[in-house]
C-alpha cells in the first residue's frame, strides 16, 4: 500500500517514540490528499475541461488520410463461334479460356473545415461555461471539506471531553455508593441512600459506555475523511476565550456570500451554459457553410488475360478537388423545435437552481453569523456554570457531611456538572466550526483560516482520558 508523504511522516515519527499529537492542519492535509467527495470534483472539472477541447475540436480542421490496396485475381472460360479460316463461309465451335491478377493500390488526403455553424460556436460557448461551473465546484468542495474537517476533528474533541467527564462521573458516583455503604454499615445512613446511590452509579457507568462508543464513531467519522486514523489529538487550552471581531454586519456578510460563493457562482454559470444551449438549438434552424478538399493518387499494375493473350494493366491515376458545400436545413420531422423546447425547458430549470441556490446561500450565511454571534455569549455563559456547578456540588457535598443535604442532592449536583463541563466544551469547538463555516458561506474559506484555528490547538485533548483510564 502506497503511503502518502504526511501518512508517512506521521508514522516515522511515531515509530521513533510516542505517537506525535496530530492536529487539525494534519486532518485537513491528509483530507486534501485522499477525500473521495473532493477528488470527485475535481475529476468533475478535468472532465469538463476536456469538454471544451471537443467542443472546440468541431470548428478545427478535420483531416483524414485514406490507404487501401486490392488484389483481385479471376479465370474465364468462355464458348463461341469462330469464321473457319480454312473453310470460308462456315464457322467452327471453341472454348476460349483467361486469366488475370491485377492490384490496385490508392492513397488519398481529405479535409474538412466548418466556416459558418453558428450552433459549434454556442456549444463551444456552453462548455465553457460548464468547465467554469466545474471549476467553481471543486473549489466549493474544497471549502467545504475544511469545514468537514473542522467538524469533524472538533467532535471527537468533544466526544472525548465528554468521555472524560463521564468516565469521572462513574468514579465520583462511585464514591458516592461506597460512602453511603459505609453509612449504612454504621448506622448513618437508611437503605434507601445506598440504592439512590447504586442507581446513580449504574447510570454512570452505561452513560461511560455510550460516551465511550460516541468517541469510537466520532473518530471512524475523521478517519472517513482523512483516510487515516489519527490518535493523540491536539485540544484548546482551557484558557482559551472565543472574541468575536465582526466590523461589517450581518448584512455584509449576506453581500459577500452572494458575490463570491463558489457553489452560486457555479449555479450562474450553468444557467449560462443553458442560455448557450438554447441557442445552438435553435441554430439547427441556420443555414451551414463547409469547405471540403481532397486529393487521392491511384495506381494499379498486373496482367488482364483475354483469351490466349494477356494484356498489361499497369496505370496511374491522380486528382484533387476542393469545394464549399452549403446546406440549409428545411425540415427534420420537428426534431429540431422539440430541441429548441427541450433546450429553454433546461434553461428555465437551471434558473429555479440559482433561484434556490441563492436562498440557500443567504439562509446559510445568516444562520452561520448568528450562530457565531451568540456562540461568544454561550461559551461565557456555559464556563459560568461551569462554575456554578462545582460551587453547587460543593457545597451539596459539605452540606451532605453535616447532614443538611441529601446523597440525592449529591448525585444531582455531580451529574449537573459533568453536563455543564460538556456543554461548555461542545460550545468553545462549535464556535471555532461557526467561524469556518461563515467564511465558507461567504466563499472567503481558505487553508490560513485553518491554520489560525490550528494554532489554538495547544494541549493534548487526550490528557483527560488517561487521567481516568
Amino acid at each position: 500500500m502506497r503511503l502518502r508523504p504526511l501518512a508517512l511522516a506521521l508514522l516515522l515519527a511515531g515509530s521513533v517514540g510516542s505517537v506525535a499529537a496530530a492536529d487539525l492542519m494534519q486532518a485537513f492535509e491528509l483530507a486534501r490528499q485522499g477525500d473521495p467527495q473532493l477528488a470527485a470534483a475535481e475529476a468533475r472539472a478535468a472532465a469538463a475541461r476536456a469538454g471544451v477541447t471537443q467542443a472546440r475540436a468541431a470548428l478545427l480542421p478535420q483531416i483524414a488520410a485514406q490507404a487501401s490496396l486490392n488484389d483481385q485475381q479471376g479465370d474465364s472460360t468462355s464458348v463461341g463461334t469462330q469464321p473457319d479460316p480454312n473453310n470460308p463461309g462456315q464457322v467452327i465451335f471453341g472454348r476460349s479460356t483467361g486469366s488475370s491478377d491485377i492490384r490496385t493500390r490508392s492513397l488519398g488526403v481529405n479535409l474538412q473545415q466548418s466556416i459558418y455553424d453558428h450552433a459549434d460556436y454556442r456549444r463551444l460557448a456552453a462548455a465553457r461555461a460548464q468547465a467554469a461551473a466545474a471549476e467553481s465546484d471543486r473549489l466549493a468542495a474544497e471549502q467545504a471539506l475544511g469545514v468537514r474537517v473542522a467538524t469533524a476533528y472538533f467532535d471527537v474533541l468533544t466526544a472525548i471531553e465528554a468521555l472524560a467527564s463521564a468516565r469521572a462521573q462513574e468514579a465520583a458516583a462511585k464514591r458516592q455508593l461506597d460512602q453511603a455503604e459505609t453509612r449504612l454499615e454504621v448506622g448513618l445512613a437508611p437503605i434507601t441512600d445506598v440504592h439512590e446511590a447504586r442507581a446513580s452509579f449504574d447510570g454512570a457507568r452505561a452513560n461511560a459506555i455510550a460516551a465511550g462508543t460516541r468517541l469510537d464513531d466520532t473518530r471512524e467519522a475523521l478517519t472517513e475523511i482523512t483516510g487515516e486514523p489519527l490518535e493523540g489529538l491536539r485540544g484548546l487550552a482551557v484558557e482559551f476565550q472565543p472574541r468575536l471581531d465582526d466590523a461589517e454586519g450581518l448584512e455584509a456578510w449576506v453581500e459577500r456570500a452572494l458575490a463570491g460563493n463558489p457553489a452560486l457562482q457555479s449555479a450562474t454559470l450553468r444557467l449560462d451554459a443553458a442560455g448557450a444551449g438554447v441557442s445552438a438549438a435553435r441554430a439547427a434552424h441556420y443555414p451551414t457553410l463547409s469547405l471540403g478538399a481532397g486529393w487521392n493518387d491511384s495506381t494499379t499494375w498486373g496482367n488482364r488475360g483475354s483469351g490466349n493473350f494477356n494484356f498489361p494493366a499497369d496505370g496511374q491515376s491522380d486528382g484533387h478537388s476542393i469545394g464549399i458545400t452549403l446546406n440549409v436545413p428545411i425540415f427534420s420531422g420537428f426534431a429540431t423545435q422539440a430541441g429548441v423546447r427541450r433546450a429553454v425547458a433546461d434553461r428555465e430549470l437551471a434558473a429555479e437552481q440559482l433561484e434556490q441556490q441563492r436562498r440557500g446561500v443567504i439562509r446559510q450565511t445568516r444562520n452561520a453569523y448568528r450562530s457565531l454571534a451568540a456562540g461568544a455569549a454561550e461559551v461565557e455563559a456555559r464556563r459560568l456554570a461551569v462554575v456554578s456547578a462545582r460551587a453547587a456540588l460543593e457545597a451539596g457535598e459539605a452540606g451532605l457531611e453535616v447532614g443538611t443535604r441529601t446523597v440525592v442532592d449529591v448525585l444531582l449536583a455531580q451529574q449537573a456538572l459533568f453536563a455543564a463541563q460538556t456543554q461548555f466544551a461542545q460550545a468553545r469547538h462549535a464556535f471555532l466550526v461557526n467561524q469556518l463555516a461563515l467564511k465558507q458561506a461567504a466563499g472567503a474559506l481558505v487553508p490560513e483560516d485553518i491554520a489560525a484555528v490550528n494554532r489554538l490547538l495547544t494541549v493534548d485533548a487526550e490528557a483527560p482520558l488517561d487521567a481516568t483510564r
